[in-house]
């Protein structure tokens, strides 16, 4: 008969297993007989002898297993990080980097409050404070058009081969609306009763410009206000700043990204960004720059 792995039962019960085990000991059982009866290692009873000499009380509670939370901010330093994050960015900080992303984050939290915390805790910060995308809740069913699958098929293999052959790092850029409320919140109420959805009444609106690298590489700035060429020249700035290497950046047709002062910016800094243009697009400077 195969023995039971405590690992699978519920709390409650390993707490009452624990008793039994430890009862069976100080009975005068044999310690290969209490193996052998519950299913327990000799080192997992030795443990369970020394928790009980040390805790007194409560000994036979079950500790809450897995890794320890990281969260270790006060309610106080996470409203200073969240206006940190919005109103500035890193290098206005003294921070060595130039937009917003988890790593900077960590540096942030360990240069201001001295605070480390693991790259996937950054995320849940994040998360928590609602300085992430809102999830979708439309679905565009319409297949591919005759322009993006050739520019899929033809003109992005080509920037590829150029990347690579000149090491140049691709970036897709985007801007977004970010709103503190969940909109896609859905509840079905008991019969007869009215539907009640939860939310917080603070409420904030913010805007954020981002760009994803094909390594998953996330960089952002949040700014308030509506999208500007100022905006996306310093952007674009801050981009090239922080890459050792060139950048292509891909971006949508957004009426800003065809303003004359970007064409003059983009022209002055040829040797550090190049930008393309997803299908649709009609504007280029030069053809081997912008691809429509």
């Amino acid at each position: 008969m195969d023995k039971p792995d405590l690992r699978k039962l519920r709390i409650s019960q390993q707490e009452s297993v624990r008793v039994k085990v430890l009862k069976a000991v100080d009975d005068g059982m044999r310690k290969k007989d209490v193996m052998s009866t519950f299913g327990v290692s000799d080192a997992v009873i030795y443990k369970w002898l020394a928790v009980r000499e040390k805790r007194k009380e409560d000994w036979s509670k079950q500790e809450k297993r897995g890794r320890p939370s990281q969260i270790s901010l006060t309610t106080k330093q996470e409203k200073q990080v969240k206006k940190m994050i919005i109103e500035k960015c890193p290098d206005d900080l003294n921070l060595p980097f130039t937009l917003w992303s988890r790593a900077a984050v960590g540096e942030l939290l360990q240069v201001y409050f001295g605070i480390v915390v693991s790259h996937w805790t950054i995320g849940r910060y994040l998360n928590t404070w609602r300085l992430v995308p809102p999830d979708p809740i439309c679905k565009n069913t319409q297949k591919k058009s005759v322009e993006l699958k050739k520019w899929l098929n033809k003109d992005y293999p080509v920037i590829q081969k150029r990347a690579l052959k000149e090491t140049v790092e691709i970036h897709w850029g985007d801007e977004m609306g970010m709103k503190s409320h969940n909109l896609a919140a859905r509840t079905l109420p008991v019969k007869g009763e009215s539907a009640v959805v939860s939310k917080t009444m603070m409420r904030y609106r913010l805007n954020m410009i981002s760009s994803l690298t094909n390594r998953g590489k996330l960089q952002f700035k949040l700014f308030n206000g509506e999208f500007t060429d100022a905006i996306f020249i310093d952007f674009m700035s801050r981009l090239i700043r922080g890459s050792p290497r060139k950048v292509f950046l891909i971006v949508d047709g957004h009426q800003i990204h065809l303003n004359r002062s970007v064409k003059e910016w983009l022209s002055g800094h040829s040797n550090r960004i190049e930008l393309f243009l997803l299908p649709g697009c009609t504007f280029y400077i030069k053809p081997q720059n912008y691809i429509q």
